[in-house]
């Protein structure tokens, strides 16, 4: 089976650059707004997006993503209204892969089965769901994979050469390498450590590796870009869309163009990394 998630990174490896992956709140700052910004998106430059199911205990978030999950919530976002979401999406994109990243638990109480039903019916590409260990792949991810589902696991600076191959056994679609010790938005990430990293992941592993987490401008995400098959922006995002609301917390007429602006410019912060890594192959193919 392939999924959106394999044939965007067969189209990224023929353009020989990496991917500029997404990450918002859905809902946040309320449905209507959340379903334009992520409309906008791709034209943006977004190869992949990855959209999270708001959630009140996200144990690896940071402020920022928090106070997203939280404003989604007030705005009467549920799990069933995420999967709606998508599906008004794919009425005018059908090619745009599409993750749902979050927590379990509100994947447990809708009822694991019918959410994978639900979730491929509606066009999800993926999951990552990030408090569910290897050792607990009868859970979620067998049931995922044979519901044609990615199931993109997270690797992070303390996953050592023993542990790694548990974390990849059942990893489908890309890997996504945390690139920092600690919670989204909590430090820059270093691309010299993370290019060491996603080497030595790449050693046990055909499957694209995407760097996430500290990312938060052009220039680092073409540092990272240049050292990976991707570079994932969340919590850079979210903080450009809170800054556009009112008092109130409300969206404003700036928001959807805030989010999209900034994805513009990390998109080709992104592509210039390949581009650039391009001329210089050439350029040394080329005979004097």
């Amino acid at each position: 089976m392939t999924t959106r998630i394999d044939t965007r990174f067969a189209e990224l490896r023929k353009q020989d650059r990496s991917a500029f992956v997404t990450f918002l709140m859905a809902g946040d700052p309320d449905p209507v707004t959340s379903l334009a910004i992520i409309k906008a998106l791709p034209k943006a430059g977004a190869d992949i997006i990855e959209i999270g199911m708001p959630f009140t205990d996200p144990m690896a978030d940071g402020r920022v993503i928090q106070a997203a999950g939280l404003r989604a919530l007030k705005a009467g976002m549920t799990l069933t209204k995420t999967l709606q979401m998508i599906r008004d999406f794919r009425k005018d994109d059908d090619s745009t892969p599409i993750v749902l990243m979050g927590y379990y638990n509100p994947i447990y109480i809708y009822g694991v089965e019918k959410f994978l039903d639900d979730a491929k019916a509606a066009g999800i590409d993926g999951l990552i769901v990030v408090d569910l260990p290897p050792e607990e792949d009868s859970e979620l991810c067998i049931p995922a994979m044979k519901a044609g589902l990615n199931f993109i696991r997270l690797a992070t600076p303390t996953t050592d050469d023993k542990r790694l191959p548990a974390v990849l056994a059942n990893t489908s679609g890309f890997v996504y390498y945390v690139s920092i010790t600690g919670i989204t938005g909590s430090a820059a990430a270093n691309s010299a450590a993370v290019g060491e990293a996603v080497g030595r992941i790449k050693r046990h592993t055909s499957l694209p590796v995407c760097v996430g987490f500290g990312i938060r401008t052009p220039d680092a995400a073409r540092g990272i870009a240049e050292r990976s098959d991707g570079a994932v922006v969340g919590s850079a995002l979210v903080d450009v869309l809170s800054g556009s609301l009112d008092a109130e917390g409300k969206a404003t007429a700036e928001t959807v163009n805030a989010v999209a602006g900034l994805a513009a410019s990390l998109a080709e912060g992104v592509r210039s990394a390949k581009a650039g890594e391009k001329v210089c192959r050439d350029f040394r193919r080329t005979p004097l």
